[in-house]
């Protein structure tokens, strides 16, 4: 019995590195899962801090990821993004400066934060509850306060139509010199834009049966934005926009073929030939109308649309629209 005993206690020791070994391993495992489920967790978190433009919320989770991953190009460009998201412009140049590599939409952020910099200095503020007005020139203190009155009656519109109130104030920009129509070539025809700000040409502001409808246009692209970051196809974005500002409802349709889905995606504003860029816009506006039609064209129409918008980032186009109207944009096309 004591032989047995003996033996056993030899084995049971000749074994115990074993066990030392698959505990450790069990919990180096145990850590390394822990870790992924956090990881992936602030990633998930980062990516609704985005959707809602909470920013601040962003540039938290982004820069506990960047600890883990700090050659990361793609969380580098996230940083630099929502840098430039907060009006941090010589902080996000000078992050996009620190980095190893080089992306043209880097390019862009650093000519961009240079181009809005210049603004912030060389331009008058006035300031609204939920807008800053900057302008050039020296426009009226009544198209400046017009302006800003017109914004927030559209402002109360759009968020009761959409159920969306964003998280950030809204920039308006009254210019005069071509310098602070934003950055980018683009057509003659093409007047006010948003790029982030909503541009708007002052001498515009003399025609309130004009100004008006635009900025209802430019505020629900704004509006768009800050729904969704993902890349919303063109035909919804300006047909929503279009649908809201009310101007283009009797217009005929355009003669000729329908555009393909492709044209109707990308950007409008690289469309040189007006004839062309005419017919885009009729119909987005069509195929938007269409889908609101589908929801009874109430306010619940609208709402929908806008939870349409915002799963694209996760479903894409024909996804979200499969979810929420159970059409693809190409059959939404043919029915137009």
């Amino acid at each position: 019995m004591a032989q047995k005993k003996s033996n056993w206690i030899r084995r049971t020791v000749c074994l115990l590195p074993v066990y030392v070994l698959m505990l450790a391993g069990y919990l180096y495992y145990e850590k390394k899962v822990g870790e992924r489920i956090r990881y992936e967790d602030m990633i998930a978190m980062t990516n609704k801090c985005i959707r809602v433009g909470d920013w601040k919320c962003a540039e938290y989770y982004v820069r506990e990821l960047l600890k883990s991953e700090p050659n990361d190009t793609n969380l580098q460009m996230h940083m630099a993004g929502i840098l430039f998201e907060q009006e941090r412009y010589q902080e996000c140049i000078s992050y996009i400066e620190s980095l190893n590599f080089k992306h043209k939409d880097l390019d862009y952020l650093v000519e961009k934060s240079n181009a809005l910099e210049q603004e912030l200095k060389n331009l008058g503020v006035e300031k609204s509850m939920h807008f800053r007005l900057e302008f050039d020139g020296g426009p009226s203190k009544k198209d400046v306060m017009e302006a800003l009155a017109v914004l927030e009656v559209a402002y109360d519109s759009i968020s009761n139509l959409f159920d969306f109130l964003p998280e950030n104030k809204m920039c308006l920009v009254l210019y005069q010199d071509k310098e602070f129509q934003g950055v980018g070539p683009r057509p003659d025809w093409v007047g006010a834009v948003f790029d982030g700000k909503l541009r708007v040409p002052v001498n515009m502001m003399a025609y309130r049966e004009i100004y008006r409808p635009v900025l209802f246009h430019e505020l629900t692209h704004a509006f768009v934005r800050a729904m969704t970051h993902a890349h919303v196809p063109c035909w919804m974005n300006e047909g929503i926009a279009q649908v809201v500002d009310g101007s283009h409802n009797n217009k005929e349709r355009p003669a000729g073929a329908k555009p393909s889905i492709e044209s109707l995606r990308k950007s409008f504003v690289k469309e040189t030939n007006t004839e062309k860029a005419t017919k885009l816009y009729w119909y987005s506006r069509r195929m938007v109308e269409e889908l609101l039609k589908r929801d009874g064209g109430g306010l619940e129409a609208f709402r929908n649309f806008a939870k349409c918008l915002q799963d694209l980032s996760e479903l894409k186009m024909d996804g979200a629209l499969q979810k929420y109207y159970g059409i693809t944009a190409k059959d939404l096309l043919e029915s137009i």
